[in-house]
């Protein structure tokens, strides 16, 4: 049997983005996000966080460092009875880190390594499932890996034409897209 899911990425949709959060007192939810994903899994979706972390190839934090706050970041989602299915992250970056960090890969986004990762280990049917991003890498990593529905969420920001266009839906935050297909029937 298939699943669906809904693919999050962490900074600018399930937190504000205050960038290289890292610690504790740093990860601030948007609003809405817990009752979001509340109702995303009444619905039968899986809740798969995907984040590119560069900061831990840049050497501002470290795997630990990340595995506690997502420990963290997933007992707050349990606390209002949602449960993260699967966390990934890529801690690489092509220029921009240190070794054994600095090297071209197929997770980091806009690559769809860790969407197809989490789309094997979930058995999820990728076009019935949707990514929520705030950025263009986002959802070109959803169109590789086949993500039926792709939402841009503002979070504040502004995008050019060509990426509001890359996306099926631009919607203000994660909570806004409730509104919106498929969540709507």
């Amino acid at each position: 049997m298939t699943h669906k899911a809904v693919f999050l990425d962490r900074d600018g949709v399930i937190n504000q983005d205050h960038a290289y959060v890292h610690k504790i007192e740093d990860f601030e939810f948007i609003e809405g996000v817990f009752e979001a994903c509340y109702q995303f899994q009444a619905m039968g979706y899986k809740l798969i966080v995907v984040t590119n972390q560069s900061g831990i190839g840049r050497g501002y934090y470290d795997e630990a460092q990340f595995a506690q706050l997502t420990d963290w970041m997933c007992q707050q989602f349990q606390a209002h009875g949602v449960t993260i299915d699967g966390v990934y992250f890529c801690p690489h970056h092509p220029h921009k880190a240190q070794p054994p960090y600095q090297r071209e890969c197929t997770c980091r986004k806009p690559n769809p390594g860790m969407l197809l990762e989490a789309i094997e280990a979930h058995n999820i049917d990728p076009r019935q499932s949707v990514m929520v991003g705030d950025k263009g890498s986002d959802i070109q990593a959803a169109l590789a890996a086949g993500v039926g529905t792709k939402i841009l969420v503002e979070s504040g920001q502004t995008f050019s034409e060509q990426v509001r266009d890359s996306a099926d839906y631009v919607c203000g935050s994660l909570y806004q897209a409730l509104d919106l297909p498929p969540f709507i029937s």
